[in-house]
């Protein structure tokens, strides 16, 4: 059994984050509920290692006491995500967070042309451009902020680092897929670039991530399991 000691001296703890949670939802439950029951200080250090949207599922990693220390080196690992990607179709926000704003045929792309244009230009080091709507700042803002107001601004491309890209399921006009990435790397993006690759277009429409480094979400419990067993100790 924990002690508040030890929270403080710093505990890794692997959440598997539930579908329409934020990061920060999570993060704040389990420093309400670690409080509640060992009465620590205001000052008590609690934060996670990576961001997962609203809408994906998956590991998240919580960092507490000293241990919030290690966050910077925890987010340079490499992710492992699965999801899906629904082609002929795009989004504003490359995902399910905003309305299909154009439609495209697909009935041409075949899994032999979609994992040849995998090959040749989604593996390796690739330059992508984060959405629109994403958490990224600009000019004092949020880009999602901007683009809530309908503001135009420019984004600016990253160098990022696939290190494998496996399609694990083909029915169009959805492909299920794995992979495995650099640190800053924008699942919402490939899919909306792949599409774009295809002559169609692309939109994520499931997430989640199941790796950071070593760590495996299998190995991670659910929000509310983990709130009632640190209640239960």
């Amino acid at each position: 059994m924990l002690t508040a000691e030890d929270y403080q001296s710093g505990q890794i703890i692997l959440l598997d984050k539930p579908l329409t949670w934020s990061s920060f939802q999570a993060v704040n439950k389990l420093k309400y509920t670690l409080k509640k029951k060992y009465g620590l200080p205001k000052k008590f250090k609690i934060g996670h290692a990576g961001t997962l949207d609203p809408l994906a599922t998956g590991l998240l990693i919580i960092c507490t006491g000293k241990f919030t220390k290690r966050i910077n080196e925890l987010q340079g690992l490499e992710k492992e995500y699965t999801g899906t990607i629904t082609l002929g179709a795009t989004t504003p926000s490359y995902d399910l967070e905003t309305e299909i704003d154009q439609t495209f045929p697909f009935d041409h792309i075949t899994p032999e042309q979609t994992e040849q244009t995998i090959q040749n230009h989604f593996l390796g080091e690739i330059f992508q451009k984060p959405p629109i709507f994403s958490a990224i700042k600009k000019d004092g803002k949020r880009l999602y902020e901007h683009a809530r107001k309908g503001e135009e601004v420019e984004v600016k491309t990253r160098l990022v680092h696939i290190h494998e890209f496996e399609i694990t399921r083909f029915d169009l006009p959805e492909i299920d897929f794995r992979i495995v990435c650099s640190k800053g790397t924008y699942i919402r993006s490939i899919a909306f670039d792949l599409g774009t690759a295809l002559q169609s277009g692309g939109h994520l429409t499931a997430l989640r991530r199941t790796k950071i480094g070593q760590h495996d979400v299998v190995n991670a419990r659910q929000i509310e399991d983990y709130s009632q067993l640190i209640q239960e100790d």
